[in-house]
């Protein structure tokens, strides 16, 4: 069985992440969904909100499962056999970035990283930067899917 990861914080998932999920889930028979905990970072969504949102927004895809990780990628990968990890590459600075993220990973513990171009439509696009226009009260309704955008919107109104 072919099976690869694609890690992330997710806060929130956005339209290119799901390109890249979607992308791998076409290549691999199990595309694992790592919602990274990093206790040291408050997010907008807790680490479980997160898990919902990219349950719901992937249930299309019969071959994603999605879960939390702490700790390193690699031992998440070994933990559950998985081979390859999927990354999606926006510019050459996150190339930079990626490739020696690639290089310690496969030196730790031989699992593999394909990075996979993003589609040119999601060139710009980071949860970040999703998060402070949403913020100022820019219209993202393009760049998320719809119940991401209404937990948003939400947690927006809270604040």
């Amino acid at each position: 069985m072919r099976r690869a990861v694609c890690p992330g914080s997710f806060d929130p998932i956005t339209n290119g992440h799901l390109d890249i999920i979607g992308r791998a889930s076409k290549l691999y028979d199990v595309v694992h969904v790592a919602v990274m905990i990093n206790k040291s970072k408050q997010g907008l969504f807790t680490v479980d909100e997160r898990i919902d949102m990219i349950r719901t927004v992937t249930a299309e895809y019969e071959n994603v499962e999605v879960e939390a990780f702490h700790g390193l990628l690699v031992d998440f990968c070994k933990q559950r056999d998985i081979p390859a990890i999927v990354k999606g590459l926006r510019a050459v600075s996150d190339f930079d970035y990626e490739l020696q993220m690639a290089q310690m990973n496969i030196g730790l513990s031989g699992v593999e990283t394909l990075f996979v171009p993003t589609n040119p439509t999601y060139s710009f696009l980071s949860s970040s930067l999703v998060k402070e226009v949403a913020a100022w009260g820019g219209d993202v309704s393009h760049l998320v899917p719809e119940p991401v955008l209404t937990a948003l919107r939400a947690r927006l109104a809270e604040r």
